[in-house]
């Protein structure tokens, strides 16, 4: 460079580092607010979890010899499993798991529940088998009244461990 004379970038050059600053700007703004709707969303679809309202009136899972001993049946219905065990009695699971709240399926195949979202399994009455659920599903109080089996999904309920008292005989 010559001495006293400055360098002035020339037009083009400027209108593309301006032009190029604003896309940057733009894609962080955009980021920004994609991380934003992420986090409500998130923190929103824990109270909004249920697709129904928890009813006060029983729901009508079936009749008792519709379910095999040993079998686990969804009730779309009331978003919740109904587990009949080896003994004849039935548990009526949440599908929430303990650890974050996320739907737990169940897998017939490997005969336990599954979590997607972290690992914790549970066997068929909800009893946490590997971590880090560290407490068993929650389960629904149910009745069994003249042949059908009847959930209560207004009262769910919380337990430290599976209590055979918990299961309905017939």
């Amino acid at each position: 460079m010559e001495a006293g004379v400055e360098h002035q970038p020339d037009k083009e050059g400027r209108n593309r580092r301006s032009f190029l600053n604003r896309l940057w700007a733009l894609l962080g703004m955009i980021a920004c607010l994609e991380a934003g709707w992420l986090g409500t969303s998130l923190l929103r679809s824990r109270k909004n979890r249920s697709l129904h309202a928890p009813s006060t009136e029983p729901i009508d899972a079936g009749a008792v010899e519709a379910f095999k001993p040993g079998s686990v049946t969804p009730i779309p219905r009331g978003q919740f499993y109904l587990s009949r065990l080896e003994d004849g009695s039935f548990l009526a699971l949440s599908k929430t798991c303990t650890h974050l709240g996320c739907s737990v399926p169940w897998d017939d195949k490997q005969q336990k529940f599954i979590c997607p979202c972290h690992g914790s399994t549970f066997d068929k009455t909800g009893e946490p088998l590997t971590a880090p659920a560290l407490r068993p599903l929650d389960y629904y109080p149910l009745r069994i009244e003249n042949g059908m089996v009847k959930v209560f999904t207004s009262r769910v309920q919380s337990r430290s461990s599976f209590e055979p008292e918990q299961a309905v005989g017939i």
